[in-house]
């Protein structure tokens, strides 16, 4: 893994922290299938899709880890090296929240109500195409560093980041009509089935909100250049 990471560096002092984002990506993209699965009430594909979203989040790891233990000192960043690492923990955060997701649905075979499914999948899909966007500034940190951070590609990327946000607050604005709707739903469910669907909207929306924030990270970063 050590060669592997060097020779990642070697490449673009970005592309560990893409390859990284890779690997989150690979996370949150299950989420789909997961809820599809909860929709059909097939409890065992829950589990088997929970499991794999864990074993690529610890994938995801084991990168992390190893990029923060193998960033050379001494290695000429186009950044502050504290920086670098902080967008990594912030890709490390969504990963995280996506398998905390997938965990909640297996402490409970819960129900999804017609009262609120139409509402979650738009919420659901706001929060990955949050994600993706963020993603997409990753992607273009290669080419930012072709252009010394500025020029056309600062002024491409500051308006991704932008686009980030508004997207989050579209995600808020989603989670507040779902949540509406769950708590019509609340004489539908037990106590502890309606706590556990808050729980899982909380941690679901940490996605593009963490999305904003690594997004806003870079958009410091421009701003430090």
């Amino acid at each position: 893994m050590l060669s592997a990471i060097m020779n990642l560096f070697g490449r673009s002092p970005f592309a560990p922290l893409q390859s990284h984002m890779n690997q989150v990506s690979e996370c949150v993209r299950h989420l789909k299938t997961l809820f599809e699965a909860v929709k059909r009430k097939d409890y065992d594909e829950v589990q088997s899709i929970t499991d794999k979203i864990s074993e690529l989040e610890h994938e995801a790891d084991v990168t992390k880890n190893d990029i923060r233990n193998h960033l050379p000192k001494s290695l000429f960043l186009p950044i502050d090296r504290g920086n670098l690492l902080e967008v990594l923990g912030l890709q490390d955060k969504i990963a995280d929240r996506a398998e905390e997701v997938a965990i909640l649905l297996t402490l409970k075979q819960i129900d999804m109500l017609d009262t609120f499914k139409d509402d979650f999948n738009e919420f659901l899909d706001k929060n990955i195409e949050t994600f993706d966007c963020a993603r997409l500034i990753i992607k273009e940190m290669h080419e930012l560093l072709e252009s010394s951070f500025g020029g056309a590609e600062a002024i491409k990327v500051r308006a991704m980041v932008d686009e980030v946000s508004f997207k989050e607050h579209e995600a808020d604005i989603i989670q507040r009509k779902l949540l509406k709707s769950l708590f019509k739903a609340e004489n539908e469910m037990t106590y502890s089935s309606f706590h556990l669907w808050l729980k899982i909207f909380e941690t679901l929306g940490s996605i593009s909100n963490l999305s904003e924030k690594l997004a806003n990270r870079v958009r410091l970063m421009l701003e430090l250049k």
